[in-house]
């Protein structure tokens, strides 16, 4: 049974219920003095904190998805599987998974779509990630058959795994029902995580001497998808959008980027790079590349391509809201911004999930096909 299993909390909860009913049951036999009755009182207890522990932080998790996999969970390297499909024209992608969407028709594609779990290797930053790329129905269908799709990198948080992208955030069924509602179009979303040089968060920077993350993501992703899916390879084909970590880097990316990217969407994004024990040094030194990695300095100091911008904060819950407005009121033209202000909501999916649906409305409507 996996980590995020119903199985497996109802079995925690279970055995947390018992253990509590057979302390109650049990303690007047272990009342007496003596060694075995002490350490039958030590184990009971030991045993029913454990359990009562571990039914809280695995019901923490299913709403969250801190982990998705107990290998996550115990820092071990995930086994990506073995190839089952190599997509023609392209050598730095490779198919290892196929599933269907939960959304209805998914046993066919050409109905539900199909999200394709994938290895990217990037040819000029040396890095290579596992990712899952959301074809939509009407990629499968024949009237669209030689039609090119927008397409989005949609990142998490860190340390999150892309896994979250697909259950907590549920990007592939908001991006089917958005479109089946005719509220936008249908779109390639490319999801990952940003710690692509794990277990370093390197911020989507390009390290001195380190992993060359901003160049993985700015160049060699949207590179390798265009050579493997119907994906244009123009600026206004591609969108970037992710939540905390990945919305700083999705902000980024698009800033830094207007010739490839042309608009980037951050939910609760922080507009300068995190340096702590995550990190380690990511910038050796280089003053401007530190002042650079600060969206902000950024929007005062460099010039504004014509990239759209998203920001979302909330009145009570987040602690981005004085820097999402300065970063509003720094956008000049021809670059544009909007916003989504929630009354209160705090840094948690259930937040996300109520800025996702417009946030991929609005990443369509700044997107074309062609």
């Amino acid at each position: 049974m996996g980590l995020t299993s119903n199985k497996v909390l109802a079995l925690a909860v279970v055995l947390a219920v018992v253990l509590f009913a057979a302390t109650v049951w049990l303690w007047p036999r272990l009342a007496r003095g003596g060694v075995r009755p002490v350490l039958g009182r030590i184990g009971l207890l030991l045993a029913t904190q454990l359990a009562l522990f571990a039914s809280v932080g695995l019901a923490a998790n299913n709403s969250f998805l801190f982990y998705g996999s107990w290998a996550d969970l115990l820092g071990q390297e995930q086994d990506m599987g073995a190839v089952v499909d190599h997509s023609a024209g392209s050598k730095d992608i490779r198919v290892v998974g196929k599933q269907a969407p939960d959304v209805p028709g998914a046993s066919r594609p050409s109905v539900g779509g199909q999200i394709q779990k994938v290895v990217v290797t990037g040819r000029k930053s040396g890095i290579d990630s596992p990712a899952y790329v959301y074809l939509p129905p009407e990629y499968f269908q024949k009237e669209y058959a030689s039609s090119t799709f927008p397409a989005a990198v949609v990142l998490t948080g860190y340390p999150g795994t892309a896994e979250n992208l697909l259950k907590g955030l549920k990007y592939p069924k908001t991006a089917f029902t958005q479109a089946k509602e005719k509220k936008m179009r249908p779109m390639i979303l490319v999801m990952l995580r940003p710690t692509v040089a794990p277990p370093r968060d390197t911020e989507c920077v390009d390290v001195p001497g380190g992993p060359q993350t901003e160049t993985f993501f700015a160049e060699d992703l949207p590179k390798a998808v265009s050579e493997t899916y119907r994906v244009g390879t123009k600026a206004r084909n591609w969108g970037f959008m992710g939540n905390s970590t990945g919305g700083y880097c999705a902000l980024k990316i698009a800033l830094h980027h207007p010739d490839r990217f042309a608009a980037g969407a951050g939910f609760s994004a922080y507009y300068k790079a995190a340096e702590d024990v995550t990190t380690g040094d990511l910038f050796r030194g280089d003053d401007r590349a530190r002042k650079r990695a600060n969206l902000l300095w950024s929007l005062d100091h460099l010039p504004q391509g014509a990239s759209s911008f998203l920001v979302t904060t909330s009145k009570q819950g987040e602690g981005n809201l004085r820097g999402t407005r300065d970063f509003i009121r720094k956008v000049k033209a021809p670059a544009r911004v909007s916003s989504i202000t929630l009354e209160s909501g705090g840094h948690n999916f259930n937040t996300w999930n109520r800025e996702i649906p417009p946030g991929l409305v609005w990443m369509s409507g700044r997107l074309s096909a062609n």
